[in-house]
């Protein structure tokens, strides 16, 4: 397996097609649009330049990293030769069964169909396509060159031999591959999605404010980003679609989505991406200031 196609550019595309490139596989990224590929190469170029800096990799690994990503806005061509695709697309339902049915089409029958989804069902996305054994799930974390976990989802119909080609494959790439069974949220969000969104209810409810609730888990719970300041990492409008995921796939009030988070992902507050969310961002500036509606502990 040294072919590898990536659909989708933004965050995690460009993170999963920098990641495979730099342990020497040969990468197409697809995107339907061609300034969405170019900001994307700018990107991985920037983080290449970053682990230059750290001393983590050469200036030669960075070379070959980038030669190896050849960009595509064309879909049969960008999947010609592909072993492995991996869809990074929008985490929609639509897209993704709409998306892996055209893969289905085009794609030789040998190759391995991989969806990045958080919380979809790689069941019912493997039931569009033709051999629904060659589908799995490989969820990466953000960012995908730093980060050692890959979940690896097992659909209803997925074979032991994708399941362990895969597994092996995220080993390639100095990767921990945890293989679970196909549910809403897989495990990773349905353990972490309920704790950011009882942090938003925290907050909504005026217990207390949105800094003192990340110090809190940071300091009281060893973790490196409290809960709020995760979610505008992830994406308020991404947190919002795997909570309703997981509410009605367990028809169960407890992953309910918060009224806030609903009404600051309908206001376009979506976290660092859109500059705002629990906390305002400014470009170039690495200063944590909390967002000016949440500046009061009532709000």
């Amino acid at each position: 397996m040294r072919n590898i196609t990536v659909i989708g550019s933004g965050t995690m595309g460009n993170g999963i097609a920098h990641t495979f490139a730099q342990y020497g596989f040969n990468v197409a990224l697809v995107d339907i649009n061609n300034d969405a590929l170019q900001r994307a190469l700018q990107t991985i170029g920037n983080n290449l330049d970053k682990q230059v800096k750290k001393g983590t990799i050469d200036e030669q690994t960075k070379t070959n990293t980038l030669s190896n990503i050849k960009t595509y806005i064309d879909i049969k061509s960008g999947t010609a030769n592909a072993d492995l695709v991996v869809e990074a697309a929008t985490e929609s339902r639509d897209i993704k069964l709409n998306l892996f049915k055209q893969l289905s089409n085009l794609c030789a029958a040998h190759t391995i169909l991989a969806s990045n989804t958080s919380s979809i069902s790689i069941t019912e996305i493997a039931a569009v396509t033709k051999n629904p054994g060659n589908v799995i799930g490989m969820h990466f974390m953000n960012p995908v060159p730093l980060m050692k976990l890959v979940e690896v989802i097992r659909g209803k119909e997925t074979t032991d031999k994708v399941t362990l080609t895969i597994m092996e494959l995220s080993k390639q790439l100095d990767k921990i591959p945890v293989e679970v069974n196909d549910a809403p949220g897989f495990v990773a969000n349905r353990i972490l999605m309920p704790m950011i969104n009882e942090a938003i209810y925290t907050l909504h409810e005026g217990i207390t404010g949105v800094k003192e609730i990340d110090t809190v888990m940071k300091l009281g719970m060893s973790h490196p980003m409290g809960p709020l300041q995760l979610a505008d990492f992830i994406g308020l409008d991404v947190c919002l679609a795997i909570l309703n995921v997981l509410y009605i796939g367990f028809n169960n009030e407890k992953y309910r989505p918060c009224p806030l988070l609903t009404e600051l992902v309908s206001a376009g507050c979506l976290g660092i991406k859109s500059g705002s969310g629990f906390y305002k961002y400014t470009v170039g500036s690495k200063e944590l200031i909390v967002a000016d509606k949440f500046r009061k502990t009532n709000i």
